[in-house]
């Protein structure tokens, strides 16, 4: 698998996480000039910006240590841009979705970590 094919299946993994959990996935790979947004989703009135990280080995950190301070300030500038164009105005906020995994990407071997208001 090329690093966009194991991200997508990442970022499919977690669409159906969210859609089970009873969120509606509003927008996939969103992009503008500012940045990309994994997810964004919808539940009880509150937009979600996911930030999908996979993983299939610790050896350099936790997924969630690779959303950085510049990563995040990057996302905040990239939704800001998402809801002035989109003209919302809802409570937002921003999860991160930790998938861990094998070498072979095996969704048996696989888990989701879901991190509501991640910073």
């Amino acid at each position: 698998m090329t690093t966009k094919t194991t991200g997508d299946w990442g970022e499919a993994l977690v669409a159906n996480y969210l859609r089970e959990r009873g969120y509606q996935l509003v927008a996939s790979g969103y992009r503008c000039r500012f940045g990309e947004i994994d997810l964004i989703a919808k539940k009880a009135g509150v937009l979600c910006f996911v930030e999908v990280k996979l993983r299939s080995n610790l050896k350099y950190g936790m997924p969630r240590e690779f959303v950085t301070a510049s990563k995040q300030e990057k996302l905040r500038t990239t939704a800001q841009f998402y809801l002035s164009t989109h003209n919302i105005d809802v409570p937002a906020r921003f999860d991160v979705a930790e998938v861990y995994t094998d070498a072979e990407h095996n969704a048996q071997n696989t888990r989701i970590e879901y991190l509501e208001n991640a910073f």
